[in-house]
């Protein structure tokens, strides 16, 4: 039985959506949590004591910042917020999938089409606003260069072969992007449910840690590729 049965039957609000809402509230109650410590006397300067929420937070948010960095150039600062909405939405998501009865966003295939289509637009936008409608010559091959009527001129003479299917390939990563995100989930929380209906105690136990660790890794997994896209997308051809 799920959490988000009463209102599914009642109000007609879909299991994702309520999902979704309860990923986002939990990581706007976590996000209080780590303002209000940051805001405590010292709270900006000395990390807390042992293993806590905002060392956690910063650990992460430093990490994606360094690789944001790495991978996206000195603009990724631009981009951080989204990056990091990705991961941490993604990863409170998957955990939530592990809970029984509860379930989480990840596990729809409408989630992660939804932010692979909001990657997609985003890079997109960002090529397309650096380069002007120069973005798109890297889905026409390379240029040749020809001497026509007395100047050297560059001709893109693959274009009309190349350019159809690097575009058809560049949405396709909407898919997978989606795709990935759902199959590894969808096969992670049902294995942990098949063991958890047939022995509840320590083996379900065990695959609950590799469901942790699956999670951290696909939330990782697709922040990452959002970055490499954005990256290709506004790196300087030369």
């Amino acid at each position: 039985m799920s959490i988000y049965g009463l209102l599914h039957h009642t109000l007609q609000v879909s299991w994702v959506l309520q999902a979704a809402l309860l990923a986002i509230a939990i990581l706007v109650g976590l996000s209080f949590a780590v303002r209000r410590r940051l805001a405590a006397p010292d709270g900006g300067l000395l990390p807390d004591d042992g293993i806590t929420v905002r060392n956690m937070v910063e650990v992460v948010v430093e990490g994606l910042a360094n690789l944001g960095h790495q991978t996206i150039g000195h603009d990724y600062r631009k981009f951080f917020p989204l990056v990091g909405a990705i991961f941490f939405f993604i990863l409170i998501s998957n955990l939530l999938g592990l809970v029984p009865g509860v379930g989480g966003a990840s596990s729809d295939i409408n989630t992660g089409l939804a932010w692979a289509i909001i990657v997609f637009c985003v890079y997109w936008g960002a090529g397309i606003k650096k380069k002007g409608w120069h973005y798109f010559d890297h889905f026409m091959g390379p240029p040749f260069e020809m001497n026509l009527f007395g100047k050297t001129r560059h001709l893109r003479l693959m274009a009309p072969l190349l350019f159809p299917i690097e575009l058809v390939l560049d949405a396709a990563r909407i898919a997978t992007l989606s795709i990935r995100l759902l199959a590894n989930m969808f096969a992670d929380h049902t294995v942990v449910a098949i063991w958890y209906g047939l022995v509840p105690l320590v083996v379900p136990a065990i695959f609950m840690g590799l469901g942790v660790v699956i999670s951290i890794i696909q939330a990782f997994v697709f922040s990452l590729l959002s970055m490499i896209y954005i990256g290709l997308a506004i790196e300087d051809h030369h």
